[in-house]
Order: structure tokens, then sequence, then C-alpha cells
């Protein structure tokens, strides 16, 4: 997996702790599978755009939180 792919697993696993929220909770919020979220947080699969949208919306926040340091700088 890409390094971007990386740093968006550990910021999305730290935005959703920061909610006080279970990857339960996020996957019930997004209409994504628990697994799936498992797996992004991981970084043993990249998400897709869809995903990512779900997963903002359900966690009520834009891409930059958890993109940030994605860009190598």
């Amino acid at each position: 997996m890409s390094d971007s792919a990386q740093i968006f697993g550990a910021n999305l696993r730290r935005a959703r702790r920061r909610r006080g929220l279970t990857q339960e909770d996020l996957s019930a919020a997004a209409d994504v599978h628990r697994t799936h979220i498992s797996k992004i947080e991981r970084n043993i699969c990249e998400p897709g755009v869809r995903t990512v949208a779900k997963l903002l919306v359900a966690l009520q926040m834009t891409g930059g939180p958890l993109f940030e340091g994605a860009d190598g700088t």
C-alpha cells in the first residue's frame, strides 16, 4: 500500500477515536462494513472515493484532516 493510504488509515482511526466511535459505530453510520474500516485503518486496503465520501459524512468532517500529511509534506 502507498504511504498516502497508510497516513489516511491512521488519520481515520484517530478521527474515529476522537469522536468516541468504535469501528462498529462508524460502520453503521457510514454503511461500510466494519472489516473494511479495519482494513483501511491497518493499511491492508485503500478505500475508494465512494467509501471515503461515506466515512466523511459519518464523521461529519471535511476531507482535509483525513488526508493531512498524505501529500508527503
